[in-house]
């Protein structure tokens, strides 16, 4: 479906439909995103799942270029006027979903940019979508500016692109913008428990925690494997003095996709190496961002803005005088995916980042998923020793150290 803006009613818990923000579905960012290098070979499923955010971190390597958004501008509209017509806003979904089909093959069919890298093809789409998607907000918003309304929640896997969500929180059009941990299917239970209590009782909000996940399951080390007690201080200490990368498996797992702390590979960021490091553990691209976890009110001295991002879902950029000092954490472009936070949030992480800082001075660090690839986190210590690409797996107070 088209992206859509919606009018809800916290009282009532009614919801008005206002239109269509533009007539492209969410699909053409991966789909027109392999037409042009790296991306353009055959990926099959489950790994086109990730195709948007590698899309996302790579247009760091390019520019967004006049020439080629004015292009796609000009396919774009020939399309709708051709598939749907100048009442693209309309509200019927089957519509919607035949025209956007169509538009999205007609832009992979008959965009050319001969002579444009791959990295300013993907610069360029990103940054035409953006401003597609703001100047739609726009207009539509502008029908709400007598009622008061200012306030967003951004719902949809196109939620994680942490550009956009950025993008529409600084453009000054709504006063607050909310993004939920779990914007795109994995949040489809919790929506639809939502719905059923709105339906069937006067509730109008639901209780929940991010840490809302599966328990860790208790397990033994492998052969090879050597654990013992360890406090959080003692996990800092290891940190600090190995310089290395630790599986930390704590409490319940988080919902959602991203990684929040909790099922997480926690390293020091002072190296510039250990962007690579983590990268070549979780065999990813060299190109790919690590993000950082920071305790949030040091976050606006490192970060700007640095405001309260408790799940990693706004690009910031860090401060200069920062860039050398956390070099793991900076993306090619000056920003990071930051994460805060609280001992409140999650007290276990808000404890080893003061800790940490106490022996480095340095309030955070390198945070990417335990997991397999292409699967979800380690439900337990021993799937962690099994994958064996860290030396170190903290889990609830104990350490695991391989002995090789």
């Amino acid at each position: 479906m088209f992206p859509m803006l919606y009018r809800i009613n916290a009282e009532s818990g009614g919801a008005e439909t206002l239109g269509a923000v533009l007539p492209l579905i969410g699909d053409v960012y991966h789909r027109v995103g392999r037409h042009f290098p790296p991306f353009d070979r055959k990926i099959e499923f489950p790994h086109v799942l990730g195709l948007a955010g590698k899309i996302m971190a790579y247009i760091a390597l390019g520019r967004p270029r006049d020439d080629v958004i004015a292009e796609l501008a000009r396919l774009t509209d020939a399309l709708v006027d051709q598939h749907i017509g100048p009442d693209w806003q309309t509200n019927d979904r089957r519509l919607q979903v035949d025209a956007g089909v169509r538009i999205l093959e007609g832009i992979e069919r008959d965009l050319r940019l001969d002579g444009v890298s791959g990295a300013d093809a993907l610069a360029s789409l990103h940054q035409f979508l953006q401003d597609r998607l703001l100047a739609g907000l726009q207009e539509l918003s502008a029908l709400e500016a007598a009622g008061g309304i200012r306030n967003l929640c951004l719902v949809g896997g196109c939620a994680l692109n942490i550009k956009w969500n950025s993008a529409i929180r600084d453009s000054g059009l709504f006063d607050e913008v909310w993004v939920p941990p779990f914007p795109n299917d994995s949040g489809s239970a919790i929506g639809t428990a939502s719905v059923a209590m709105m339906q069937q009782s006067h509730r109008r909000s639901l209780d929940w925690n991010v840490y809302s996940g599966p328990a860790l399951r208790p397990s033994d080390p492998l052969p090879g494997w050597v654990g013992k007690e360890c406090s959080l201080r003692g996990l800092a200490e290891v940190l600090h003095a190995s310089g290395e990368a630790v599986v930390f498996l704590n409490g319940k797992a988080e919902l959602g996709p991203r990684a929040l702390g909790n099922r997480s590979i926690l390293a020091p960021a002072g190296s510039p190496q250990m962007k690579d490091v983590l990268n070549d553990i979780k065999e990813r691209e060299g190109y790919r961002p690590v993000a950082p976890i920071c305790l949030e009110d040091r976050a606006s001295g490192i970060f700007d803005p640095g405001t309260p991002d408790p799940y990693m879902l706004f690009d910031h950029a860090v401060r200069d005088e920062w860039a050398e000092r956390v070099p793991a954490i900076r993306h090619l472009d000056g920003t990071a995916r930051l994460q805060t936070v609280t001992s409140e949030s999650n007290p276990a992480i808000a404890e080893l980042l003061a800790a940490y800082e106490a022996l480095s001075g340095i309030p955070l660090l390198c945070n990417t998923s335990a997991n397999l690839k292409n699967s979800g986190f380690f439900p337990d210590a021993r799937s962690a020793m099994e994958w064996g690409r860290t030396r170190y797996v903290w889990s609830e107070g104990t350490l695991y150290t391989r002995q090789d």
